[in-house]
């Protein structure tokens, strides 16, 4: 029997690529993560930026060991957010690695068991992943004391040279990290560089700026003015959650398009939070 699309996505293997000397990508069916940190420096020292989904914490120790060699753990797990997509492996890996995860104060309640995601909203497009998204787990969960506030200078803790700035609207806490000296933006959910609504845009992985996921996005005002402020940074390559880095004279065009034209191009023509945010977004 032949498989249908989305088969074909949650049985796809993980798969590796090295984007910069520092920045290691792990991509999984529907998510991307990423270790920071540059294996041949003399101290190894890294970190894991978010933590995949359920029942991917075998693959991200293997990665880990291969990069970085035998019983290596990073320094810290920094989260751009915690929907289900970017915790699933979480409580495993903070389990074994007894590391700080760090996260936007906004995005705290979410992380120590207070509060719970709105769940998803399937009317925003007619794609197959938005359909079934109201499947998709949309509770808190409860690292206890190992969650932590990213410092408020702005500095990412373990990544010198990085800065965290806050990108809501598809999260109250969201955040994006960028690195001035090369201009690199790992962006989160901020937005995408596939059509992460659609099974066969996330299957095909063709490249293409698009807004954040729109079945989880909460604040649509908000994730219009966190897509100006990165488009004003400039960046020369970004790293998205969702699809493959993308740089250059494409990205330059596409994100310029996407910033100008948000509402044409990424706000949905119906959807629960589309006139008005979410509570406590």
């Amino acid at each position: 029997m032949e498989k249908t699309i989305l088969q074909q996505i949650t049985e796809r293997p993980m798969t590796t690529q090295q984007v910069t000397p520092d920045i290691f990508l792990l991509q999984f069916p529907l998510v991307n993560a990423f270790m920071v940190g540059d294996p041949n420096n003399q101290n190894k020292e890294w970190v894991l930026i978010g933590a995949g989904m359920a029942h991917t914490s075998k693959d991200i120790f293997q990665a880990a060991e291969g990069r970085f060699g035998q019983g290596s753990q990073p320094k810290a797990i920094i989260l751009t957010h915690g929907h289900f997509d970017h915790v699933g492996a979480i409580t495993e890996l903070t389990n074994t690695w007894n590391v700080p995860v760090y996260a936007h104060a906004y995005e705290l309640p979410y992380l120590t068991g207070q509060m719970d995601y709105p769940p998803a909203d399937p009317s925003v497009d007619k794609g197959l992943i938005a359909r079934i998204s109201p499947t998709f787990p949309h509770k808190g969960i409860n690292l206890g004391t190992r969650a932590a506030p990213l410092p408020a200078d702005g500095s990412v803790p373990w990544m010198p040279g990085w800065q965290w700035i806050h990108t809501p609207g598809h999260s109250p806490g969201h955040v994006s990290l960028f690195r001035d000296s090369d201009r690199v933006l790992i962006v989160g959910d901020a937005f995408t560089t596939l059509k992460q609504e659609s099974a066969t845009s996330v299957l095909t992985r063709e490249k293409e700026v698009h807004g954040p996921p729109a079945y989880f996005t909460t604040d649509w005002q908000a994730a219009e003015q966190s897509v100006q402020v990165l488009n004003e940074l400039n960046p020369s390559l970004v790293i998205p959650s969702h699809g493959l880095p993308m740089g250059g004279e494409e990205l330059k065009q596409q994100l310029s398009e996407l910033a100008h034209n948000f509402v044409h191009l990424a706000v949905p023509e119906q959807g629960q939070y589309v006139g008005q945010p979410a509570p406590n977004s």
